[in-house]
């Protein structure tokens, strides 16, 4: 079994050349996010669900879904690039993964997508073919992947004033490049947020989507052992964090042919994020 050391390093960061993460508190220094009138599918009576705000208006997070009744799993993906890694992809640095895409078809197992912009720019067609394919969502992952914090695992990080902007420039990528109806969801590059982050995205109508079982892909080279960690995590109501970023998370094809016939065998029925957020009846 991943210890848990490891599975919080491996989560840290696929998006940059970073030197070693170490653990830390989830709940570490993020910024803001997009406008309410940027995201086009903001949370409305009839738009994909949203959870309540938190207190004093705060944006909620979310982690998982239910723990009791159907026995839900949601598997998403980081599609991460970060915005000065362009270079490293013209020389044939691949932060694509259409293996795991092409995996995730063929087993039929819906998914929910974390996309920066920057990846949606360097691979629209991947991007557009994503989020017209209605077995999949696509959620914000920032433009940048630069951090909304100022001490977030080693990635580089945003001025206060641009961190608005570069959450709703992704949307933006993403209608550009053709992807339909972006969900109003949004995960912190690293996974880093505080208070204030969470104030500076109180108008965006964003859910943000935290998990509670981290894979441990990220730089892992051996699938049977991200694998089992991902096995001795799940349970009910689920939100399993990996990555669709072949070059930083080479196992995740294999990863996801063990895991899902596995957890089926269980009495697991895959979903999106979506389907859980909507589960939890606007409670965190």
């Amino acid at each position: 079994m991943i210890s848990l050391v490891r599975r919080v390093t491996a989560v840290c960061v696929l998006g940059a050349a970073l030197a070693a993460c170490s653990p830390a508190d989830e709940h570490r220094a993020p910024r803001p996010a997009p406008s309410a009138s940027a995201v086009s599918p903001a949370a409305t009576a009839t738009g994909p669900p949203t959870l309540a705000p938190g207190p004093a208006g705060l944006t909620p997070v979310f982690e998982h879904g239910p723990r009791t009744g159907d026995k839900t799993v949601a598997l998403t993906f980081d599609a991460d690039m970060t915005a000065d890694q362009g270079p490293r992809a013209a020389r044939g640095e691949r932060f694509d993964n259409p293996g795991l895409v092409a995996a995730l078809r063929e087993l039929r197992v819906p998914a929910t997508v974390f996309m920066t912009g920057r990846w949606a720019e360097e691979y629209p067609g991947q991007a557009r073919a994503i989020g017209r394919d209605p077995l999949f969502e696509v959620a914000n992952h920032s433009y940048s992947h630069y951090a909304f914090t100022d001490d977030c695992y080693g990635l580089p990080t945003i001025d206060a004033g641009r961190m608005r902007a570069d959450v709703e420039r992704a949307y933006t990528l993403f209608e550009k490049v053709g992807v339909r109806a972006a969900m109003p969801y949004f995960r912190f590059p690293g996974g880093c947020y505080d208070r204030r982050a969470l104030r500076a995205l109180s108008a965006a109508g964003v859910t943000a989507v935290q998990w509670d079982v981290v894979s441990g892909d990220a730089f892992a080279t051996d699938a049977h052992a991200v694998a089992q960690g991902v096995l001795d995590g799940v349970r009910a109501g689920s939100v399993v964090v990996m990555h669709c970023t072949l070059s930083a998370a080479p196992t995740t094809e294999r990863v996801v042919r063990t895991v899902v016939p596995e957890l089926r065998a269980k009495g697991f029925r895959f979903v999106k994020v979506s389907e859980l957020i909507g589960a939890s009846g606007g409670r965190r």
